[in-house]
């Protein structure tokens, strides 16, 4: 049984317990009224017709609060949301009145009423336990929803941490570290520039990284400069085996993109694209955004050899994911829930493509400069 479904059966037996409760005090009020009023009446004969109705409201209650996930009263959807919930309470009182007049017909000890004394007899009582009942079903939803985002919050906690831990690759104290890279290069002759450099741009990839450690979104002209040490030092280590070209459009670096997302994707492309062979090979970084896009489209692409479906099964068939793509996958999913886009395949060109569609948000700071400069247009 999936959690969704645990829930909602606790959730109608938390309904039934409760209109049980209730059916139980009618019923004792009802034996205890007629006592004080000379007609004693025995609390079983008061039960039958208590519960009864305890159990149609159960039944009822099922169904406001499933309207109510479905309709929500929110903002910007209000006025909808009161007709359907108008034309929802005149439906499940004809819909009660009607059970009530037929269970008259065939039991012999409920009450017999038409139709019409029925439904207005209990029209006001309908009327205040449905709006009653649709409020109690919107703190619940409410209080659900709050709950999900701190989840979410919670994992998203997470997920930074370990893209963090993913960009490390160690477990050391971030002192200690760069104290023993400066040693290094002080260690390093001083007529060997590159060996020197490539230690600074890793002790700055290891700066910038602890930084940035509980960020979750950065202008891609940040992550950019965070991932040009990482670049510089593999260009280093490969030279001229290795091409990386960027076709940035100005007006996306201004645009939020989630924390440690580029490096991670680079860094794959690198690793298994380029330096698993021999023969020279490119890796492309792009970043775009079409007219009237309300999207950051963002692209990775190496011309090494592509995904073989073979190499990513297990021993049982099934498909592996690395961590960081799984980490990144999870990541855009709680941040962007539906309204991203994330597909990583073979090229037609030759490697592999890796693209990502992200809401188009500007930094704050750009969003008013932007704003600034749309005035005197108007």
């Amino acid at each position: 049984m999936t959690q969704r479904n645990r829930r909602l059966w606790l959730e109608a037996a938390i309904i039934f317990a409760a209109w049980t409760v209730f059916g139980l005090l009618v019923a004792n009020q009802s034996s205890m009224l007629s006592s004080l009023g000379g007609r004693p009446m025995p609390w079983v004969v008061a039960l039958r017709p208590a519960m009864l109705e305890a159990a149609l409201w159960a039944v009822t209650t099922l169904a406001i609060f499933w309207l109510a996930r479905r309709v929500p009263l929110e903002r910007g959807r209000v006025l909808r949301g009161v007709a359907v919930h108008l034309v929802a309470a005149v439906i499940i009182a004809l819909a009660r009145t009607g059970v009530m007049v037929v269970l008259g017909w065939y039991v012999t000890w409920f009450r017999v009423r038409t139709f019409g004394a029925q439904f207005w007899g209990s029209s006001s009582q309908n009327a205040l336990f449905y709006a009653l009942l649709l409020g109690i079903a919107h703190l619940v939803v409410y209080y659900r929803r709050y709950r999900e985002r701190e989840q979410a919050a919670e994992q998203l906690a997470r997920g930074l941490t370990e893209a963090r831990l993913q960009a490390l690759k160690m477990q050391l104290q971030p002192h200690f570290l760069f104290n023993t890279l400066n040693a290094i290069s002080a260690l390093i002759p001083a007529d060997a520039k590159p060996a020197r450099r490539m230690v600074a741009r890793l002790g700055d990839l290891l700066r910038s990284t602890l930084e940035h450690e509980e960020t979750q979104e950065v202008t891609l002209r940040e992550e950019l400069a965070f991932l040009e040490p990482y670049l510089e030092i593999e260009q280093a280590r490969l030279e001229d085996r290795l091409t990386v070209v960027m076709t940035i459009a100005p007006e996306t670096l201004d645009a939020r993109v989630p924390h440690l997302l580029l490096q991670p994707l680079v860094e794959n492309a690198v690793r298994h694209g380029i330096a698993a062979r021999i023969e020279p090979g490119r890796v492309e970084i792009s970043a775009s955004r079409g007219p009237d896009d309300r999207f950051l489209h963002l692209e990775i692409r190496d011309d090494g050899r592509g995904l073989n479906p073979d190499d990513n099964r297990d021993a049982d068939g099934r498909t592996r994911r690395g961590v960081g793509l799984t980490n990144i996958r999870a990541r855009l999913e709680q941040l962007y829930g539906a309204d991203h886009r994330f597909t990583f395949e073979n090229h037609a060109g030759g490697g592999v493509r890796v693209r990502i569609s992200l809401p188009f948000r500007l930094e704050e700071k750009a969003y008013r400069r932007a704003e600034k400069r749309e005035k005197p247009a108007r």
